[in-house]
């Protein structure tokens, strides 16, 4: 058994089809001067060419799963019309007289291994995104099919080095159970695809198995834990599939409680809202019952594109989102990039932290053109609906002041041009940064909610960095500090009578439900994956219950203690009388 990472949740079972990498036999010859003319043209065709097949992809994306996913092809396109990178091209036929194709991939291969070299995994990522384009315009100038998938064939697990956004796209779901990758980043444009399509997906087996993979081997993948194995016995065979029938019965099941109320026993009311970055998130999130949206992240709207969204492009996104909800509340928050989070189109300053540098709301009151652009985006949709404005990375009441007079102007403005919008807009905070709870109670006199972001809340009072492998096992939600945290911004917020969010990762760990509702918390964000699980156990939990297991919570000395004891209290609640399963 091979342990990678996985990327996209699901359990694959079948047999391999491997794709072979791109290979090209390119010609071994000069140019002559008289030529350069025809080999530019050559060129420019490849690119034109290679520019319609893009746009052509685009179209067929955004038609299967939407038009944030089908953006990842601007980039595409960008760099097709990137200076650098065709004058490099230029450069090596005029001065080395070689044919177009050879130019291009010398060009593919400098910016590629610049880019891996680098100790920035954004930038690896973009190596693959030049790779790709790269090897579609080297087919159009060798002439060369594109290396296609079987199509008449039973369904198969895909195993290839690394998937270009290109090949993913030419997919067809119904043949492809899952995918395996030799290399590749959870965060990269294809593994977000493959969650899009909802195909598993395990990346990063290089270097961790006996001998390759070849087409006809049986594989097992999860794509939740990262599991591969390969040939494996019978028994394991059944064990898995059964596994996978469980898991199909059991998504099956819970969506019988969408339009369930999300109330427990006692009586006691939790908002189930949830988290998106884009329009087709939203739609499988109303679909698994949620109640709203507490955190859109709008930056993805600012990524894999050539230039930042105009006002009208953000406030027809909005608009949409606040129409399909139908009265339930969206909250937007505003633009957060920087740190891991980069434009291909805005060059950020270079910084030896980045995540403690120039990001989120300190961008925002830098570049306030770009920001009160959004914020006229977000007035105009609120007219539609309910509409929140959060802003991140708040560390101070000043970010805030200077935050709503940037607001303000905005409003001023659609006032002025007879633009309407809801003129009670409700401002709030991300709490992600230590600072933010120790002057929560100040910051509740600021805003009218908070918003506990708990993954950055982690990190940064923790000093640990999920993604660093030697250390990320002290990434820990239950530590006593963060616990500790939580319990302080609650009571602020309680005090000044605001409600108060839980964002993050650890809102939808069912062991953790019992702390929300002791403390009062009224909303939690989740993926849409995590609405219905985390429901399905609000049902039959009792929030009084739950003040018991707080007490004794803060007087555990560690997190491993205060996990094990979560973890105890729902297992014994779970079945307890009167926690009656609301499935059954």
């Amino acid at each position: 058994m091979i342990q990678a990472l996985g990327a996209s949740q699901g359990i694959a079972i079948g047999k391999a089809f491997v794709l072979p990498h791109w290979e090209w036999e390119l010609p071994d010859q000069k140019i002559d001067v008289a030529d350069l003319a025809k080999e530019f043209d050559r060129l420019y065709e490849g690119i034109r060419r290679s520019k319609t097949e893009i746009s052509q992809m685009k179209t067929e994306l955004d038609e299967a799963v939407g038009a944030q996913e089908a953006s990842i092809f601007d980039a595409h396109l960008a760099i097709l019309e990137d200076p650098v990178f065709m004058n490099e091209i230029q450069g090596i036929i005029q001065r080395q007289y070689k044919v177009a194709e050879v130019a291009v991939k010398e060009a593919i291969d400098h910016f590629v291994t610049m880019f891996d070299l680098l100790d920035d995994e954004y930038m690896k990522e973009r190596a693959l995104d030049i790779k790709d384009v790269g090897n579609r315009l080297l087919k159009h100038l060798l002439g060369a099919p594109e290396i296609s998938l079987p199509e008449d064939t039973q369904p198969f697990v895909l195993v290839v080095r690394e998937l270009s956004p290109s090949q993913l796209v030419h997919l067809k779901p119904e043949l492809v159970l899952g995918i395996v990758t030799m290399v590749g980043s959870p965060t990269s444009h294809s593994a977000i695809m493959a969650r899009a399509f909802g195909i598993p997906l395990v990346m990063g087996a290089e270097g961790k198995l006996e001998q390759p993979i070849v087409t006809g081997d049986l594989l097992i993948i999860d794509g939740e834990t990262g599991m591969l194995q390969v040939d494996p016995t019978p028994e394991m065979v059944a064990r898995y599939t059964e596994m996978r029938r469980r898991l199909i019965a059991q998504k099956e099941q819970l969506l019988k409680l969408a339009e369930v109320p999300s109330v427990t026993l006692d009586g006691v009311s939790l908002t189930l809202a949830a988290n998106i970055s884009s329009l087709k998130e939203l739609e499988a999130a109303l679909a698994n019952g949620a109640q709203g949206v507490g955190l859109f992240r709008t930056e993805f709207l600012y990524m894999d594109r050539t230039h930042f969204p105009s006002e009208e492009e953000q406030f027809e996104v909005y608009r949409t989102a606040v129409q399909k909800l139908k009265g339930e509340t969206l909250v937007i928050r505003t633009l957060d990039i920087g740190g891991d989070k980069q434009l291909d189109y805005y060059e950020m300053p270079e910084e030896e932290n980045p995540f403690l540098g120039f990001r989120a709301i300190r961008f925002s009151l830098e570049r306030r053109d770009l920001f009160k652009i959004q914020l006229r985006a977000v007035l105009r949709a609120s007219n539609y609906g309910d509409v929140k404005i959060m802003y991140p990375l708040i560390t101070s009441v000043e970010e805030v002041r200077e935050a709503n007079a940037v607001l303000d102007e905005a409003k001023r403005e659609l006032q002025e041009e007879g633009v309407p919008f809801r003129g009670g807009i409700k401002t709030g905070i991300m709490v992600e940064v230590p600072a933010a709870v120790a002057i929560a109670d100040i910051l509740a006199e600021e805003v009218s909610f908070f918003s506990i972001g708990t993954n950055d809340l982690i990190q940064f009072t923790l000093a640990v960095d999920r993604m660093n492998e030697k250390i990320s096992h002290m990434y820990e939600p239950f530590h006593p500090a963060i616990l500790r945290m939580i319990r302080t911004v609650a009571q602020a917020a309680k005090a000044k009578g605001i409600p108060v969010n839980i964002c993050g990762e650890i809102a939808g760990d069912v062991n953790a439900l019992p702390i929300w509702l002791a403390l009062g918390i009224d909303e939690l964000s989740l993926s849409a994956q995590a609405i219905l699980p985390v429901k399905e156990r609000l049902l039959r939990a009792k929030a009084s219950d739950s003040r018991s297991l707080l007490e004794r919570l803060f007087r555990c000395g560690t997190a491993k203690e205060a996990r094990e004891l979560a973890r105890q209290f729902h297992a014994e609640t779970a079945l307890a009388p009167g926690g009656a399963n609301p499935l059954a």
